[in-house]
């Protein structure tokens, strides 16, 4: 008598997605590495297995076996029993997500991993297998290209790779793309979906009408700034050991984290239990600080993701904005108020005595919020981040909508840097070659920055309805917020979308006036304006 079970489709399906899952941590392992501690050299023959790495993952992704098992998976999932009100047998119906007492449902987690498995093979399986390799070794060499390009100071080396990704990306886009469908809102999707140039458009004009002028305002105050203590002589060991204290401190776990260094700070993950940020080290200190805490508000997100979904493809943080917005929540809105650092200053003081003799803590927070209009949009203060991303968002939406001339872009984002922050950079370096997004194909990302600091805005608002939430920071119990912050963000992954989690959270829909009113409050008291 043959007692063997069978197999359920799910656990079929399964075995498909974990064959997927580990190419694509093998390729997560390699950007790493590339990024860290990969010798200059490696770089040619490295992209060749890369390339043989992501044929593996699409040949899986868009197999029809796959397709059929998600699609079936579905079905018996969602179908109920019973007459629908047009008459019809079996209506489909999305399970609940949770029990009344709030854990997640296995039926809920089960159908967030079949969505997100559903939305992957839509978004691979429309690109024929020859494109889809080339593109990946395409990206791996044009990042090489981007950073000799901005090195030294040569755009024009780095003009002809970026309109051949621009090309793929509209390609690519054209192929997901439903009728009616812009390309550019297709590539939006990829980051933030139920975000359209159309609510961009509008999320990005309140800050033109609101901030723009602040900004103004703020810079012909007459209340002046020290900070000159921040830039000196910090030894870089000395830094390293601040970079671990904040990290540990505001809640990376390093017995399931690594801080690393590299030229451009980010933070990648393996799974829930392996997730990696890095720094940079510089003359200022606040720079490699608050890089710091805010890529490990990226692993803080990673890190709460509930085990059942770890690994799978509704394993990670729902959306960009989503990312960003716990990123910059714990840099701006925790790491650069006042009560963050009533219990943290002594450290600073502690490690750099002569640096800062002299420096009280009320001088040193007034100082880390100073408003400078800069070029460079990680270094950017809280008031003028957003405007170095609506450059980045105008310039995005003509090269994939208007087909601008990537020649052009060195002096319309000059020029669009004297519009909207006063300030014209003198070289590409600074300009049009600072950010790595384009040469990575990254298009449609950067409005997830903005998006980010207005979704923490708005979670904000609600926190300090429901705690004290100063007092929890001069008194050091960040656990407490990490702890609501897992409770209604992070443990779902992907299955709440951003604008469900917000909409759960505070009660409303994305409302981007909380942002507009926290840069207000905020800086209009500490410029008396």
């Amino acid at each position: 008598m043959n007692t063997e079970k069978k197999q359920s489709d799910y656990e079929e399906l399964m075995q498909y997605l974990e064959e997927a899952q580990a190419y694509e941590t093998a390729l997560i392992l390699f950007e790493w590495d590339e990024e860290t501690l990969a010798p200059e050299k490696a770089g040619s023959r490295t992209a060749r297995m890369q390339g043989v790495l992501s044929s593996s993952y699409q040949r899986i992704m868009m197999s029809d076996r796959v397709k059929e098992l998600v699609d079936k998976c579905l079905q018996e999932l969602t179908e109920t029993e019973g007459i629908a009100p047009d008459g019809t047998q079996n209506r489909a119906e999305k399970p609940a997500l949770e029990t009344p007492d709030g854990e997640l449902t296995e039926e809920g987690i089960r159908y967030a991993i079949l969505k997100a498995a559903k939305r992957t093979i839509e978004e691979v399986s429309c690109i024929p297998p020859e494109e889809y390799r080339a593109y990946q070794e395409l990206t791996s060499k044009s990042t090489r290209i981007w950073t000799k390009a901005r090195q030294e100071n040569d755009f024009a080396s780095f003009a002809p790779v970026l309109k051949e990704i621009i090309e793929y990306q509209k390609k690519f886009a054209s192929y997901r793309q439903k009728d009616g469908q812009r390309l550019y809102d297709v590539m939006l999707d990829s980051f933030e979906p139920g975000f359209t140039m159309e609510k961009l458009d509008e999320f990005f004009n309140m800050l033109k009408r609101h901030i723009v002028p602040l900004l103004k305002q703020v810079m012909e105050s007459s209340v002046r700034i020290q900070d000159d203590f921040l830039d000196g002589d910090y030894s870089e060991e000395k830094q390293r050991q601040l970079a671990e204290y904040l990290a540990k401190y505001v809640g990376f776990d390093f017995s399931s984290g690594v801080l690393a260094v590299s030229a451009h700070p980010f933070t990648t993950n393996l799974h829930n239990r392996d997730v990696r940020i890095t720094t940079h080290y510089k003359s200022r200190v606040d720079s490699s600080a608050f890089s710091v805490i805010h890529e490990s508000g990226h692993a803080i997100y990673e890190f709460g993701i509930d085990d059942r979904l770890s690994q799978t493809p509704a394993g990670q943080g729902t959306s960009m904005g989503m990312h960003e917005s716990q990123s910059r929540f714990f840099e701006n809105i925790i790491g650069r108020s006042e009560a963050f650092w009533i219990p943290v200053y002594g450290k600073l003081k502690e490690l750099f005595p002569e640096q800062l003799k002299g420096v009280g803590r009320e001088m040193f927070v007034r100082a880390i919020n100073k408003v400078q209009p800069g070029l460079i949009r990680t270094e950017a203060d809280e008031l003028t981040y957003s405007l170095h991303v609506l450059v980045r968002y105008e310039l995005e939406k003509r090269l994939i909508e208007e087909d601008l001339d990537v020649n052009e872009l060195p002096k319309l984002w000059a020029d669009k840097y004297e519009e909207y922050l006063g300030i014209r950079p003198e070289t590409d370096a600074q300009g049009v070659l600072q950010d790595i997004h384009w040469a990575q194909g990254s298009f449609g990302y950067f409005p997830s920055y903005a998006l980010g600091s207005a979704f923490g805005a708005q979670m904000l608002f609600q926190m300090k309805k429901e705690m004290d939430f100063d007092r929890l920071l001069e008194e050091g119990k960040l656990d407490v917020i990490r702890e609501y912050l897992r409770k209604h963000v992070h443990r779902y992954g992907k299955m709440k979308d951003s604008r469900e989690i917000l909409k759960d959270m505070t009660g409303e829909d994305f409302n981007p006036k909380y942002y507009v009113e926290y840069l207000e409050e905020k800086y209009r008291r500490l410029y008396a304006v």
